[in-house]
Order: C-alpha cells, then sequence, then structure tokens
C-alpha cells in the first residue's frame, strides 16, 4: 500500500515556503487512477479551493502534444523526421545561413538547430508572418545542427506550421480533433476565451515582494504550439496513457511513442533531451519519462514510467516555482523509494582561483535571460532572476546551485575561457 501522507506534508512544505497559491495533482497506474488531490486555492481572493478538476495553463508540457502530432504523421508516411523543414516549409530561409536544408525536423523536435533563443514575437499569429520574422536578420549561432542543445520556441513552433502544410488544418484544429477529443480531454482548450466558459479556472500568479500578485494569461500568439494548451491533472492522465500502452484505442502506436523518448542530447549527468521529453535512464531501474513547463502564472510537470504503466501530472498557478520536485516527490512515492531522491547528484570539486575566473561574467539570451556569475569572499555566485545563489563545482567546467542542486554547465572555447552557460535547457552566451 503507497503511504500518500508524507508527500503531502512535503507538498504542503513546498507551497508553504515557495508562497504557491494552489497546486493539483494526480497520478495512474495501468489506466487506473491512484491518487488525485487539490491543494490550497485557486484564487487567494475568493478563497475557491483547488480541486483534480481545476483548470492550469500547462506551458510546454504542450510541446509533447505538437511532437505526437509530428510522429502520427510519421506513422503514416507523410513525413520523416530526417526531412529538411525546408522540404515542407520552403519559405524557411534564415538570412546569414546558406546550408538551410540541413535544419531537419528533428532538429527542431529536439531544440537542437544550432540557433540560440530567439526574442519573442507574441503578437504574430500566423505561421507566414513567423517565417518572415526569421529572415528578418542574423541571429546567433552556438554550433552547427545537432552539435548542441538550445531551447528555442521560435524554431520549434514551425512544427505547426508543418503539421498545417501536411494535413490541410489549421494546427491547433489538428491537434483538437487527433488527440484532445478522442482521449475525452473535456476540460482542455488552447482558446483562452473559451476558459470563460468553464468554471474551476485557477488564477494565474507571479510573486511580487513576497506576495502572490495575478497576472493574465499570456496570448502567444504562435508560440501556443510550444505552451498554449490550458487543462487539469484529470485530463493529462488521459493524454499520459497515450505512452504508457494501456489504451485500446492508441493516438499513435508505441514504436513510434518510443521514438519520442530517445535520448538526443545529453541535458546533465544523467538525463537526456529527446523529441519534447526528457529521459532519465536506470533512475532506481525504471526510466522517468517528463517534461516541464513555466509561464507567467504557470509551473507545470507532467511525465510517466513506461515499465510500470505509472503517468504523474503536477499543475500550479504560480510562476517560477518548484512543481519538478513536487512530481519527483509523487514518483518517488508511488515507486516506495525515499521521496527526497534525485534524478541524479552532483559529485564535489574543489576549483582553483584560474578556473574560478575563467567562469565569471554576465551570460545573456534574446529571450531576456541574464545569467550574472561573480565571486565574493572566494566563492562563486550566480544572480537569476534578481535572486543570488551561493555556487560549488562538481567538475572543472560544473557549477552547482546550491541548495537546489541543480547543476550550470560551461562550454570553453580554444582559450578555455567560458563562452556560454547552460541552465534550463537554454545556452546563454557571455556578453562581458
Amino acid at each position: 500500500m503507497i503511504l500518500w501522507e508524507p508527500f503531502e506534508k512535503f507538498i504542503e512544505e513546498v507551497m508553504e515556503k515557495e508562497q504557491i497559491p494552489g497546486v493539483a495533482v494526480a497520478l495512474s497506474k495501468n489506466g487506473q487512477t491512484i491518487y488525485e488531490r487539490g491543494f490550497g486555492t485557486r484564487n487567494v481572493e475568493t478563497n475557491e479551493p483547488v480541486t483534480p478538476q481545476t483548470i492550469f495553463g500547462i506551458a510546454s508540457i504542450t510541446k509533447s502534444f505538437t511532437a505526437l502530432a509530428i510522429m502520427k504523421l510519421v506513422e503514416e508516411g507523410l513525413i520523416k523526421v530526417e526531412d529538411a523543414v525546408t522540404l515542407h516549409l520552403p519559405g524557411f530561409q534564415l538570412v546569414d545561413y546558406a546550408n538551410i536544408e540541413d535544419i531537419k525536423i528533428w532538429h527542431l523536435l529536439s531544440h537542437t538547430t544550432g540557433l540560440a533563443t530567439m526574442e519573442r514575437r507574441e503578437q504574430l499569429t500566423k505561421f507566414d508572418e513567423h517565417l518572415h520574422y526569421l529572415n528578418e536578420k542574423a541571429w546567433a549561432w552556438l554550433g552547427k545542427p545537432g552539435e548542441y542543445m538550445c531551447y528555442n520556441n521560435d524554431m520549434f513552433l514551425l512544427l505547426g506550421a508543418i503539421i498545417e502544410k501536411i494535413t490541410g488544418e489549421n494546427y491547433q484544429t489538428y491537434i483538437n480533433k487527433q488527440i484532445i477529443t478522442p482521449l475525452q480531454m473535456t476540460r482542455t482548450t488552447y482558446n483562452i476565451l473559451e476558459l470563460q466558459s468553464f468554471d474551476n479556472v485557477s488564477t494565474p500568479y507571479v510573486l511580487e515582494n513576497d506576495k502572490p500578485v495575478s497576472c493574465p494569461w499570456p496570448t502567444l500568439g504562435n508560440y501556443a504550439v510550444g505552451g498554449g494548451i490550458r487543462s487539469t491533472v484529470v485530463d493529462l492522465l488521459k493524454y499520459g496513457n497515450t505512452y504508457v500502452d494501456v489504451l485500446e484505442r492508441t493516438i499513435v502506436t508505441k514504436a513510434y511513442t518510443a521514438q519520442m523518448a530517445q535520448p538526443v542530447h545529453q541535458t546533465d549527468r544523467k538525463s537526456f533531451y529527446g523529441f519534447a521529453l526528457q529521459t532519465t535512464p536506470d533512475y532506481s531501474g525504471v526510466t522517468l519519462v517528463e517534461h516541464g513547463g513555466g509561464q507567467p502564472g504557470v509551473s507545470s510537470r507532467f511525465g510517466f514510467i513506461p515499465e510500470e504503466g505509472i503517468v504523474a501530472v503536477v499543475l500550479t498557478n504560480m510562476s517560477g516555482v518548484s512543481a519538478d520536485a513536487i512530481w519527483l516527490a509523487a514518483m518517488n512515492t508511488a515507486l516506495g523509494i525515499p521521496i527526497d531522491q534525485k534524478r541524479s547528484t552532483e559529485p564535489q570539486f574543489e576549483m582553483n582561483e584560474e578556473q574560478k575566473q575563467r567562469v565569471l561574467g554576465t551570460y545573456l539570451s534574446a529571450e531576456g535571460s541574464r545569467v550574472d556569475i561573480s565571486l565574493e569572499d572566494q566563492s562563486v555566485m550566480a544572480t537569476i532572476d534578481n535572486i543570488t545563489y551561493t555556487l560549488r563545482a562538481s567538475d572543472e567546467t560544473t557549477l552547482v546551485i546550491m541548495p537546489l542542486e541543480k547543476p550550470i554547465r560551461f562550454f570553453m572555447d580554444e582559450k578555455n575561457e567560458a563562452w556560454a552557460l547552460f541552465i534550463r535547457l537554454r545556452m546563454l552566451v557571455k556578453s562581458r
């Protein structure tokens, strides 16, 4: 029998520490729900409770829906992941890149195009507009396609354009028709206006001056391809069951869903990114497959263990909080292993003074992210989102955020000086 009380205490402690208004959690095993509960409130002012049927934003969990639709087209023989993007989108051009045919569909799926994160243009609502935007100016290149992984929503959304080109249907209409409706996900929508017709919808919050402050839902435009779905933990269990082989009628057969979880690029000591899913092989003898999401007012985590048929979902209505830690604690509880077990543990390493100096500086992305690495009393520090953390080293090119135990990996040039760092699946380039 699974004992959920320690897990519930863990959630309550995280919520109090991080001032999270509301959390919903659900797990299933072999298609049967084994746990579902809401914690806290969906609206701070009205104090209405969160339930398993509360609608939250799911942010980048949406990417796996898009990837699943692509794999459906692959299974139907209409496209191949090895196809050049230009084969299906001849309008895709980059002003400073002659070998545009080198960028394949699988590069879009795995964020390995070689392009750095770009400035967002959420006012763009048509894919043709985005193709023009991509060819407006020269973008920052990190390396050749396949060489590096860097989260790039502007490249990923081209998958929506490919879906429209191949099917002749609107992207959101296709996802609704082929995935959401067949799975009877009746409380799931891309449409912000449609949210008004639902009851039990969460209010999104950001933390300002140590207090939750409500914020509007982001409109997203074309970025809805990678982050536009709002849903419930109950509906996402139905979706998760497509990956653990318990449905009589599958959206995509197991051979093709399994491809999504195949490692493409290593992201940390034990985890890999595939096609809109992140995989940790051999986690206490099983495989963790997951994806998170973050937007103003949203922190989310979804995933499954294929060998055990377990699906787990965590949704919250606050930005930048530990949905991933809650999700892993839920999986640990279901597996009967220590609740605080981590995906991996970074070793201890002592950097010398020269090694510390090599990584100092300000690292930026065009999307607006900034990380400042500095030295204070011989301790290396990182300032991220206006919060300063102490770092420890785990090897010559990796620093670990304490107490979160999150690694920051540095890329060194021919002079053995850091030119970029990798954090939150993004590469930020050193500016000074």
